[in-house]
């Protein structure tokens, strides 16, 4: 790079934006490729440039910005969309209301490369459309090749991000318990549960009220998978006591617990499980009480067809404390993230 003064560069073209920073505004003041002209000069003076720099060609070089769109081809995932270059970064978009993934070990070794930033959402986050997913750019006007070559040879067989969409799913409930069964207490589940499914436009097929009888809710809840229910859900004998079924009645459905309590609260007693590939989860009194619990944190993995692993459940307990905030802000928050 050659330093001149700014005095005598109109008439040069510049080769990197200029920032300008004024009252709530940021962003580029001046373009890359902008021809200097007389009357920039004392805009340019204001915003600090004394100098302007000229670019000398360099072969194991490239521009931040040619730099910046080669790591978004390492981004790219589909459901999204990438802005054009702006002072260097280009962010990646979502097209879609789904569920953003991240292969996190490949993030932190592109970011372990020199003057390479990538950046992103966390892991297994539920976005809107039009949310920014990610953010890349390199630190120095200039960049030396082989940094970018080694960050793709990484990416060469490894995908970096994923945007799911969310699935029409079948969804069927069972509320057990013989005080809501025989009518001395009132259900406050089923509000609860079309609430939050219908947050994802699932079709809910039924929800029953089943006694504390073992016999009884294994008949319900093949009924309702005989209706070709994609996710299951029972509220209800989730505790300790030795008459809460729920378990038991999953277990003898066929299905595969994956884990009955995971380290978050609230929601410590959710239950996860699958029927084939049916999802099958065990919603604790928690969901009643409070506006987020687990319940809210595994549905849009459920929605986006993704299996929950044990690994997932147990990832939970760093961020996996609510902290009771006066007012929720889930899921922009610590919660959940796993």
């Amino acid at each position: 790079m050659k330093k001149i003064s700014v005095l005598d560069a109109v008439g040069i073209t510049l080769c990197h934006d200029i920032t300008e920073m004024k009252d709530n505004f940021k962003g580029p003041r001046f373009k890359r490729g902008h021809i200097i002209r007389e009357e920039d000069i004392e805009i340019l003076l204001n915003l600090g440039k004394k100098h302007i720099f000229i670019l000398e060609e360099n072969s194991d070089e490239i521009h931040e910005e040619d730099a910046a769109i080669r790591l978004s081809k390492l981004c790219k995932t589909s459901n999204s969309h990438f802005t054009e270059v702006s002072e260097g970064k280009i962010q990646l978009i979502s097209d879609i209301d789904g569920f953003f993934t991240i292969n996190v070990d490949l993030l932190k070794r592109i970011n372990s490369i020199d003057d390479i930033t990538i950046c992103s959402i966390p892991n297994h986050y539920n976005v809107k459309k039009g949310s920014r997913l990610a953010s890349m750019r390199v630190i120095p006007l200039f960049i030396k090749e082989r940094q970018i070559i080694e960050a793709e040879d990484l990416c060469k067989n490894n995908k970096l991000f994923n945007l799911h969409p969310y699935n029409k799913l079948n969804v069927g409930a069972i509320i057990t318990g013989s005080e809501i069964y025989h009518g001395r207490i009132k259900d406050k589940f089923e509000p609860i549960i079309r609430n939050k499914i219908n947050n994802f436009n699932g079709n809910i097929l039924d929800i029953k009220i089943c006694d504390d009888n073992l016999d009884m809710i294994l008949d319900t809840a093949k009924e309702l998978i005989n209706k070709n229910v994609n996710l299951l859900i029972f509220t209800g004998g989730m505790s300790v006591d030795p008459d809460d079924l729920t378990p038991t009645a999953i277990k003898k459905l066929g299905g595969q617990i994956i884990s009955y309590g995971m380290p978050s609260q609230p929601g410590n007693m959710t239950l996860i499980s699958y029927l084939n590939d049916i999802a099958i989860i065990g919603i604790p009194g928690a969901a009643i009480n409070r506006p987020i619990t687990t319940f809210d944190v595994f549905l849009p993995q459920i929605f986006a067809k993704i299996k929950i692993s044990k690994e997932d459940l147990i990832n939970l307990g760093d961020g996996g404390l609510c902290q009771m905030c006066e007012t929720c802000h889930y899921p922009n928050c610590t919660f959940g993230k796993y």
